[in-house]
């Protein structure tokens, strides 16, 4: 969850960041609003981008984790099972 909090704290600063510098330099209204389009579709692309990689990352944890718990769920059977063989001989 740290990573998230992190992530979203940069968006957040560069976005207000951006829209400070933007707002402060000498620009007519026309430019300022342009650029501010700009900005913002940037950041939509930006922030689309960085969702998919942490939604790829997650579903390889999962994908992981379900391979582990049935690597490990195998494991108990089979010493289940060897368990049984040693208690009937």
């Amino acid at each position: 969850m740290s990573v998230m909090r992190f992530l979203a704290g940069c968006a957040v600063g560069a976005a207000l960041g951006a829209v400070a510098g933007v707002l402060l330099a000498p620009k007519s209204g026309e430019e300022t609003r342009e650029m501010l389009g700009e900005m913002a579709s940037d950041l939509a692309k930006k922030t689309d981008a960085t969702v998919k990689d942490i939604q790829k990352k997650a579903d390889d944890i999962v994908s992981d984790a379900q391979e582990k718990s049935e690597e490990i769920i195998s494991k108990l059977q089979d010493m289940l099972g060897k368990k049984e063989e040693g208690a009937e001989a």
